[in-house]
Parts: structure tokens; sequence; C-alpha cells
């Protein structure tokens, strides 16, 4: 069950849950409280929409927590029907991840209300997300769980009698790679380069044909990326910048970057635009570095690595890249940290920060879109 954590914002005048009618209203302790409850009702009903039954595969019947707002704080008839849309969509994820051989078992969402802003009859919060998913039957070394932190923006209305109605939750993180969030990415424009390398498109299939890793091939030490990317996928390393929040893309092949630095890759210095050259650190980053497409090109033509036939092929330390609506730029990067002995990778991201996330929910979640491997 989420946990109720109230955080003090940014109060400006609201509208108080006490009052009849007035045109000087103020949010007041109980009326944050319902707005934290809410919220925390929300997300969890969107997390345990994904959480089947142990013993039958099928999904638990959780009772839906927004149904019991009906008083001073609910949801508004528009955003309750969205609502329902996106439980009806993450259902169906389910069933996907279902014939993929994947269940979770339980899941913990928590939310705090980092700040409140009302002007007028309007309000909106600033709402952080921590949710936890349990994989069914997970063996030996396998992940027990993956996680995520998420943040959005809530959006209230309220009427002339005291009461707020949620009108909108917006996602604001790069990507919307959350494993409970529906809403469809944004995408950069394509960049443009000198005669950049193409990668070679990934398929999907489960299973994937062997092609297993020579982990000694390199030099380089995978278990040390993958290492640095569970160390710091939620608690950002301050020798670099943080790209988070600054477009499309976030911070996500910043994040793989430092992985695979602090697993042997070395720097190649030169001008920041050339994407034959790849440094970073907390001065200075090539656009090889910190950018989705200039990471591929550079990666390809440096023959640091080569693309795999199927996503399932991946190992610890490779790279997956998304290209969500396949117009030819690719828009997010993960690395793998984990694969399970019966050969599903998963992977860890910045931008939703995200640990342990299988290749199969990445999948089911975005169907249609390109995918990329590379064996690195």
């Amino acid at each position: 069950m989420a946990a109720a954590s109230v955080t003090a914002g940014v109060l400006l005048p609201g509208w108080s849950a006490s009052a009849k009618a007035t045109d000087a209203p103020t949010v007041d302790s109980a009326t944050k409280a319902a707005f934290q409850r809410l919220a925390d009702a929300v997300f969890t009903d969107r997390t345990q929409s994904l959480v089947g039954d142990a013993r039958s595969g099928r999904q638990k019947s959780h009772p839906q927590r927004t149904s019991g707002f009906t008083g001073r704080v609910r949801l508004s008839e528009t955003q309750s029907r969205e609502e329902g849309s996106t439980l009806d969509e993450l259902r169906a994820r389910k069933s996907s991840l279902a014939r993929l051989g994947e269940r979770y078992s339980g899941a913990r969402t928590s939310v705090t209300l980092d700040a409140i802003r009302v002007k007028g009859r309007h309000a909106t919060a600033d709402a952080t997300e921590t949710t936890t998913l349990a994989y069914e039957k997970a063996r030996g070394a396998e992940p027990k769980t993956t996680g995520f932190r998420a943040h959005h923006v809530l959006t209230f209305q309220a009427d002339h009698k005291g009461g707020w109605q949620l009108t909108d939750v917006g996602d604001i993180d790069d990507g919307y790679l959350a494993v409970n969030q529906v809403a469809k990415p944004s995408v950069a424009a394509p960049a443009t380069a000198a005669a950049p390398p193409s990668a070679t498109r990934s398929a999907t299939t489960w299973p994937a044909p062997a092609n297993p890793k020579n982990f000694s091939a390199t030099g380089y030490r995978y278990n040390a990326m993958a290492a640095y990317a569970t160390k710091y996928w939620n608690s950002y390393n301050p020798d670099y910048p943080d790209f988070s929040g600054a477009g499309s893309g976030g911070d996500c092949t910043n994040f793989v970057s430092q992985s695979l630095k602090a697993g042997g890759w070395q720097h190649v210095p030169g001008y920041t635009t050339d994407f034959h050259k790849w440094f970073g650190n907390s001065d200075i980053q090539s656009d090889s570095f910190v950018g989705v497409n200039e990471f591929s090109w550079f990666a390809l033509s440096s023959k640091r690595v080569t693309s795999l036939a199927n996503v399932y092929q991946m190992d610890v330390g490779d790279v997956l890249q998304l290209d969500f609506d396949r117009d030819g730029s690719k828009d997010h990067s993960m690395i793998v940290t984990k694969r399970s002995r019966l050969g599903m990778p998963y992977v860890t991201y910045h931008s939703t920060d995200t640990y342990n996330r299988s290749v199969a929910s990445i999948v089911a979640s975005y169907p249609s879109a390109a995918y990329y491997a590379y064996r690195t």
C-alpha cells in the first residue's frame, strides 16, 4: 500500500475544505493530505494493475483505490476515464509480459508531494513517485526486484463549494519509460552528421538464437559497468553533470557512457562535435558521450561495439537503444546490468531512473519501437 508522506511545499492562496463559497480560497493541511492520498491512490492503482496472482497468473482483484475518493478531493470525470484507460492498457501489458514468462508477485509505491502552487482556483503539485516490483519466481542470481523513481505534476481545480478535482496527471521525466507509464514519448528531430554509420536493427522475438558473450575478449570489466550503474541509478555521481530534465533524451546516454567508462572504456579526445571522439568529465563532454545518436555513431565507427541480431542476446555491459517512432533518430539508451539463467537481460537507466527492468517489459511497453542492441 502506498505510504502517505507529505512534504512541505511552496504554498500560495488556495481553497479551504471548510469554505462554502469564497473568492479567496486557501489550501489547508487537510486538503494537502487529501491531495497526497489521492496521488498515492492514482500511482498505486497503476502499479498494482501489473501484479498477477502468483498461483494462477491471473490478474489479482485489487480494489481500485481512486474509487474511494468522492468527497472534497476526487478525480474529475474526464481524468477518471483517462485513468481507466491507463489501467486497461497496463493490464494488457501484464498479459503480454506473462506470455514472455514474466510476472510480478508484488509491488510497493510511495508518493511524495514536493511542492504545491495555487493560482486562483487551480493548483499544481510536483510529485515524486518511488515504485518497486517483485519478480515472481526469481532464481539464483536473477534480480528479485525492479524499480524506478519518476517525477510528475498533478493539476487540481476547485469548484465554488470547496471541492477539488484532479484534472490532469503529467509525467515530466524524459523518456516516459517507467514500468507503469503509458504516455507516448516526445522525440527529438533527427540529428545530422557527416556520413555517420548506420546501426542494424535488432529483432525482439523470444527466445533468441544463442550468441554467448566472451567476457575476456576485450579486457573491459563488465561487472564494474553493472556495479556503477546499480550504484548510481537514482543517486547521481557528482563528478558528472546531470542532464535529467534538460530536454528530450535527458541523462540516459550520459549515464550509459559513465558506466562504460567505469568498466574500462578510454577517452578519445578531440572536438566535442566530432562523433569519432568520446570523452566526458565534470567540465566537458563530447556529443558522443551524452547524445543518443552520436553515441551509436562513435561506438560503431570505433568498433567498440557490434550490433546484435536480437535484443535478448544482450548480456551484462551491453547497450540497448530505442527509436520510439521509427523516424531514424534513436531516442533512449540503457545498459544491461543482469542476465537471468534463462537468457533474459535486465537494463538500468536514467530518465526515468530505473534499475533491473527486464527487456521483455520494455518490448511489451513499446512493441512498435525500433530496437538497437550493441555488444560491447
